[in-house]
């Protein structure tokens, strides 16, 4: 009797058939990974070269020069960069941990519950995928204001709880949750919380990590609310301070300086995260959260 052949997915040593893979992805590599290498460069430029013409890639005499003019402006204003960091920090934390629970909470509901209205809601969802935050900004600004969030720290968080992707993303997920599964931990007496965070969740964690890295790019980035919902400078977050010292200069040579260190510091947190969960995020884009 013929032995079943074995097919070795992935091999612990080099093996010669692996070259021509490597011909193929060794060039997207390089060329995905120009822009970053080019956003660290160009934060390193000294003025000189920022204002070089044609233009260089690779930075000749590397300063820290932009940072210290960025933090020089934020020592010389009423409130200390560490506070705007710290209110960062902590409104992107509430809108990651808040966006992932609320996700997998209404992604389980419409995914695995019969209710009416519930094909109206999905169909809503699906619509908002649509629109960019821009185009619903006088809404969410008139909602703020009826709720009594002007000048308020939540103002950084409940508008961006909001994610039509990530519920669209985790409801495709839920759906592939075998039934029989739920049933039985229904048998033996499991709430629907239970089957939430004990069941439900810890199956598609691949899709949760993906909605995390979203909310949290979403949150880290937004200056929204420091611009239209608050007046004072205490609760304004770091985002929106580097935006609004580089943006106001225009082509001068202090803003663009400040500018490019400004998009290394922002765009950092989220690379790191984002290698942290690499695994995860395949794992999603392959569908093999399911077993």
């Amino acid at each position: 009797m013929a032995k079943p052949s074995v097919v070795k997915t992935a091999p612990r040593r080099f093996n010669r058939d692996q070259i021509i893979i490597y011909i193929v992805l060794l060039p997207v590599i390089v060329v995905m990974l120009l822009p970053v290498i080019y956003i660290v460069f160009h934060a390193f430029k000294p003025i000189d070269e920022l204002f070089a013409y044609p233009p260089k890639f690779i930075t000749l005499h590397p300063t820290w020069d932009n940072f210290r003019m960025l933090f020089g402006v934020a020592d010389a204003s009423s409130w200390p960069v560490s506070l705007r960091l710290f209110n960062s920090v902590i409104s992107t934390i509430a809108v990651v941990a808040a966006s992932v629970l609320m996700s997998a909470a209404a992604g389980y509901v419409l995914a695995k519950k019969e209710f009416r209205g519930k094909r109206a809601l999905q169909q809503i969802n699906q619509a908002a995928l649509m629109f960019v935050p821009l185009a619903v900004a006088v809404p969410r600004f008139l909602i703020v204001k009826q709720l009594g969030l002007m000048n308020n720290f939540l103002s950084h968080i409940l508008p961006q709880l909001a994610m039509p992707v990530g519920l669209f993303l985790i409801q495709q997920f839920v759906s592939q949750v075998p039934d029989s599964l739920l049933d039985a931990a229904r048998l033996d007496g499991c709430s629907d919380y239970g089957i939430l965070f004990k069941i439900v969740m810890p199956v598609i964690k691949p899709a949760l990590c993906t909605v995390a890295i979203l909310a949290f790019q979403q949150a880290w980035t937004a200056t929204e609310a420091s611009q239209m919902f608050i007046d004072g400078e205490k609760l304004k977050t770091f985002a929106y301070f580097v935006d609004s010292v580089a943006s106001p200069t225009g082509a001068s040579l202090p803003g663009q300086a400040m500018a490019a260190a400004a998009a290394l510091i922002t765009f950092v947190p989220t690379i790191v995260l984002f290698i942290i969960m690499q695994s995860q995020v395949v794992n999603t884009v392959a569908h093999s959260g399911i077993k």
